[in-house]
């Protein structure tokens, strides 16, 4: 391939990849593949093979989700695989339980949030947040939100149905935790990369009172970046329309302002709000560039908004360091105390 062509077709993977932000780079003969991702249903979760005691198949009088498998793997660690109506699908979700979880109903949640081609184990697998919030009584959720779901209901060519990732998530799943696993009203949510964008989606709804989005793509109407992310899933994503998500960004304006966190901004008034992205490589620049109109968004509409913004790379060890920082304030925000 000729050495200016493959640079054009890099840079559009590789921007397109911002707006539905994937969590880092994988490198195939020296070419970044950091890709959108609209191909991918809801997969069954790894979980229903697992081996571990199970729980029966039960679901909740104030969910449409069914919990098909329960595994308690250690002390704090809880596998959940449910049967979602929103995505037609079975799902996987992780917690990480505070000590005396059983004692007591109500805990203060914590929502982690993972990135593109991510799932709910990457947190703990990839960061140190079970040694961060082993001494704090708060309950940790890390819910599958597709490869590429963007923590939105799909459009569909305007006929809705599955994946429906923002109703799993808030109208099943939220539920779901409340009346069975004695998760309480006050949360926080967190995410990087997609999930950064998903926390200040989820946060818009009121039902957070605070959220830290880690590079995350705030503002996915900037300019160029619509026609990147056609681009970037063309080349990404094949077999699947990339209007599935959203609509085209002119036809279906309205919806991609539906899902745009720089559009939504007035809505997180009275949210304990933190933004991070950094500077140190392609896709970085691009979530720094998008977390910086965000801010300034919140700051016109004199929104408090803590920010950081740093020398580093889309990788996990700036996101687990990014946690860190903002965890004191989102426990703060949800009264979560010493265990």
């Amino acid at each position: 391939m000729r050495p200016r062509l493959r640079g054009c077709l890099v840079g559009a993977v590789v921007a397109g990849g911002l707006f539905l932000v994937v969590t880092g780079g994988l490198f195939l003969a020296g070419v970044v593949t950091i890709l959108p991702g609209v191909h991918e249903e809801p997969r069954p979760s790894a979980n229903e093979t697992g081996t571990g005691a199970e729980g029966p198949a039960e679901r909740s009088a104030e969910s449409p989700a069914e919990v098909v498998a329960e595994r308690r793997l250690d002390e704090r660690r809880m596998e959940l695989t449910i049967r979602s109506d929103a995505l037609g699908a079975t799902t996987g979700v992780r917690l990480l339980l505070p000590r005396g979880w059983e004692s007591r109903t109500g805990w203060p949640v914590l929502w982690l949030l993972h990135g593109g081609l991510d799932d709910h184990t990457s947190w703990t697998e990839r960061t140190d947040v079970e040694a961060l919030t082993r001494d704090t009584g708060v309950l940790v959720v890390m819910p599958d939100g597709g490869r590429c779901g963007s923590y939105s209901d799909w459009w569909n060519g305007g006929a809705g149905g599955p994946p429906r990732w923002r109703s799993y998530h808030l109208d099943e799943l939220l539920p779901l935790l409340e009346s069975r696993y004695r998760a309480g009203g006050r949360r926080a949510v967190a995410g990087y990369s997609m999930g950064g964008q998903g926390a200040m989606l989820y946060a818009a709804e009121g039902r957070f009172e605070a959220a830290a989005s880690f590079s995350g793509a705030l503002h996915i109407l900037a300019p160029g970046v619509p026609q990147a992310v056609m681009a970037g899933t063309t080349i990404g994503c094949f077999g699947t329309d990339w209007k599935r998500v959203w609509g085209d960004p002119k036809a279906q304006r309205d919806v991609w302002r539906a899902h745009n966190p720089y559009d939504l901004a007035g809505r997180l008034k009275g949210v304990e709000l933190y933004v991070s992205a950094g500077q140190g490589d392609i896709v970085e620049d691009l979530a720094n560039r998008a977390a910086r109109l965000f801010a300034g968004r919140l700051e016109e509409l004199d929104i408090p908004v803590h920010t950081h913004f740093y020398q580093g790379g889309h990788r996990h060890v700036y996101w687990q360091r990014e946690l860190h920082r903002v965890y004191p304030r989102l426990m703060n925000a949800i009264g979560a105390k010493p265990a």
